[in-house]
Order: C-alpha cells, then structure tokens, then sequence
C-alpha cells in the first residue's frame, strides 16, 4: 500500500547547507572517538524530496542518493544531477526489473527468491549487481530481513550466483535501542568478513544508521549512513 505524504516540512536550502556541515563534522567526530580513519560514506535518502533540494544537496558534496520507491524513483531520476544510486527500500522480484541497470547497488535483500531474480536480470545485463544482505538485528515481527543466526547460510548461497556481488550487511536496529545493538550488528559482519566463504575480497560495508543514530553506527563501524530527515527535514505519512 502507498503511503500517503500528510504533510511536508522540508527545509530551505541554508537549512540543508546548514545540516548537511553539522552532519559531516558529527561523522568525523564519531570517526575520531572510534579510533576510526577509513570512510563513511553520507547516503542521503531521497523519499518524497524534490529534485531540485536533491541536486542542491549534490552541489554542495553529497554523491551518493538513497532511493526507497521504484515508481518514485523512475518518476525523478533524469532529473537528477549526476550522483550514484543506491536502492534501499523494500524491493519485490517484479520490480526488479526497472531498476537493474540503472542503480549501482541494492540494500535490501533478504531473502534467496529476491537475490536469485536480482541476479538473472544483472545477467540480462552483462551486469554484476552489488548488494548487500538485509539483517534483522532485533528480530522485530513488523520488519523484513534475515535473523542473525542464518546469515551465514544465506550469505553463502547468495555468493554463488553468477551476476551478485555481495559487498556486506545492511539493517536498521529498532528506534531506541541500546547500543548493544549496534555492537551485535558490528560483530556479525567482522566474523562474516574474516570467513573466507562468505568473504571472496570484496565484502567491505555496512550500511547502518539513520538521522537519530548515525553517530552511534560510526562507532560501530557503518561505512554508509542513511539521512533524510536530518538533511531535507522531516516527512509525516499516513
């Protein structure tokens, strides 16, 4: 079901200028306390946003774009200013075939079916799609992704399709959870990338944090972090 924007309280574009410079210096900062020298790549989520505050944003450094909805996405995507695409959101086998070749990785696989599809239609191609394995850390009911426990198992079949290259683990820990959380998820994905299995060389992300807890996955070693609302304001659904 789509949801339905109620209202819309994006900010101006000193607002985001204004944000996104606070945003950055708090990843350094998070980076420094962890000890920290590698990247953190800022993702900024593009839901319901114009194109015109997304290529504002992309002027001022941003170059990576999170798109949650393919419709949406197909709807602004040549409107865009040249940045690369991530597709994070929910992603059902038949819609995979709109985004395939024009996305360079996909978040949100978490379950064989998907990655199978994934991997037929990257081959349709001539492409090799990266992706990464979608995690429910918390084990919530309400969410999708795959339990800790099996992830070894599913990481490993998903490796022997020809036209996927899993590059790690993305999830989205329950809003107010303890930062043993994140410590769970961080040790999940170092044991996986030290299993030479799952790990063929280029299992190297972590997509984790949003606005409210960015700097908490920092510490924990995210390698991409997932705005929105703290870049373009807040978006309330029905």
């Amino acid at each position: 079901m789509q949801e339905k924007l109620l209202s819309n309280t994006q900010t101006s574009f000193d607002d985001i200028k204004e944000s996104y410079a606070a945003i950055c210096e708090n990843i350094e900062k998070a980076k420094s306390a962890a000890g920290r020298t590698d990247d953190v790549r800022l993702m900024a989520v593009t839901k319901t946003v114009d194109p015109e505050r997304i290529n504002y944003a992309i002027g001022l450094g941003i170059d990576l774009l999170g798109e949650n909805r393919v419709q949406e996405f197909m709807d602004k995507r040549e409107q865009y200013s040249p940045a690369e695409v991530h597709f994070i959101g929910g992603l059902q086998t038949n819609k995979v075939k709109y985004i395939i070749d024009k996305v360079s990785m996909i978040h949100s696989v978490d379950n064989l079916r998907l990655a199978e599809e994934i991997s037929k239609r990257a081959g349709q191609h001539g492409l090799v799609m990266d992706i990464l394995a979608e995690i429910n850390i918390g084990g919530e009911g309400t969410k999708g992704g795959i339990t800790p426990e099996s992830t070894g198992e599913f990481c490993a079949q998903v490796r022997e399709l020809p036209h996927i290259r899993l590059r790690g683990l993305m999830t989205i820990p329950p809003p107010g959870c303890g930062e043993d959380t994140f410590e769970a998820m961080q040790r999940l994905f170092n044991d996986l990338r030290a299993d030479k299995s799952v790990n063929t060389g280029a299992f190297d992300t972590l997509s984790m944090g949003m606005s409210g807890d960015y700097e908490t996955a920092v510490k924990h070693g995210s390698t991409i972090v997932r705005i929105g609302s703290g870049l373009f304001g807040y978006r309330k659904y029905l």
